[in-house]
């Protein structure tokens, strides 16, 4: 393989570029590099207002929400392309989505049975559909890199709240503040790392920040399923279809007797206790299964973009892209066999 000048040409192209983003990453800036450095981004759990002031009224609208709508814009862009003329010879993008839906429409008959399958595969498919394209937009550029810029006055002030909570005084040497071009949206582009000071240093000569602005970039987009409250709708969605779907097969009685069984005795009443807690527990697995491991890979981005850019992104952009597809996959499936689970009887495998 490697006589092949193309693929020599390559290996030696993704050497070079290795290369320059290890020297231009904060590891080479402890060596007289870091020209390609970006400061490490604030990172917090909680999302982030788009902007400054509330749009309407008292609501804030987050970088997730902005994300969220976004996904599902796509999803009906590509809807609307894939079907607004089918043929029974598809094209390249209507032939893509009958794959994936009849694949998905043959493994839920496997799990729940042809009976059920038309019932659970629309709410199954949706979940999928909208937490890979949620996770894969996430990890495109302008993600968490352009947005607005919180005053160095308002980190002070919340440095100062913070202290005051631990009953101490804030310290403005550890306050970081970045420096941004004056006018128009910010962005954290290559070689900012330069930009970043502290508000101790701003404080004592203000001329640091000449025709710049001062402060935290607050993201205008951010990946939905980073968000805890967006998973722990989507688990909540699914948890109740799920109860609702084993209402409606079983009866009321039947169901409710699942977790509430007083024939069985105490061992019948304790197991039933158990099966209770396992459907709120599963709503709590949901829910952190999908933001953990979404946040975790945002957050790896965020070191390896800080420690070595260009190429050195390329494999956990990667692992991203299999880690969002994972993560819907198995969200949806588990949906799926829970909701298999609670449409049966038990004991009904005897039958």
């Amino acid at each position: 393989m490697l006589r092949n000048p193309r693929t020599l040409i390559i290996v030696a192209g993704l050497g070079v570029l290795f290369l320059l983003g290890l020297a231009g990453g904060a590891l080479g800036g402890k060596f007289g590099g870091g020209f390609l450095g970006s400061p490490l981004r604030h990172i917090q759990l909680a999302a982030e207002p788009i902007s400054a002031e509330p749009i309407v009224g008292g609501f804030e609208v987050t970088n997730t929400m902005v994300a969220t709508w976004f996904a599902i814009v796509v999803l009906a862009v590509l809807s609307f392309l894939g079907t607004r003329r089918i043929t029974d010879v598809p094209g390249r993008l209507q032939g893509l989505l009958e794959m994936v839906l009849e694949f998905f429409l043959d493994l839920a008959e496997s799990i729940a049975g042809p009976r059920h399958v038309r019932r659970f595969f629309p709410l199954v498919m949706t979940i999928f559909l909208f937490i890979v394209t949620a996770n894969w937009l996430g990890i495109l550029p302008g993600f968490g890199t352009i947005g607005w810029v919180e005053s160095d006055e308002e980190l002070v002030h919340h440095a100062e709240q913070a202290a005051e909570k631990e009953g101490g005084e804030a310290d403005l040497a550890d306050v970081k503040v970045q420096l941004f071009n004056d006018g128009g949206i910010a962005y954290l582009p290559f070689d900012s790392a330069a930009s970043v000071v502290t508000a101790q240093e701003l404080h004592d000569d203000p001329s640091v920040a000449d025709g710049k602005r001062a402060g935290l970039l607050v993201p205008f987009l951010r990946s939905a399923n980073t968000d805890i409250n967006t998973t722990l709708a989507i688990a909540l969605v699914a948890m109740f279809m799920i109860e609702w779907w084993g209402f409606r097969t079983l009866g009321v009685a039947a169901h409710l007797g699942k977790f509430i069984n007083f024939k069985g005795g105490p061992i019948g009443l304790f197991v039933g206790l158990i099966e209770a807690i396992s459907e709120f527990a599963r709503i709590i697995s949901f829910t952190f299964r999908l933001f953990g491991n979404i946040f975790a890979g945002e957050v790896l981005l965020v070191a390896m973009g800080f420690l070595i850019p260009l190429v050195g992104l390329i494999p956990f952009l990667g692992l991203e892209l299999f880690v969002g597809l994972i993560q819907a996959f198995i969200f949806s499936i588990l949906t799926l066999v829970f909701a298999a689970s609670a449409t049966e009887m038990h004991g009904a495998e005897e039958h």
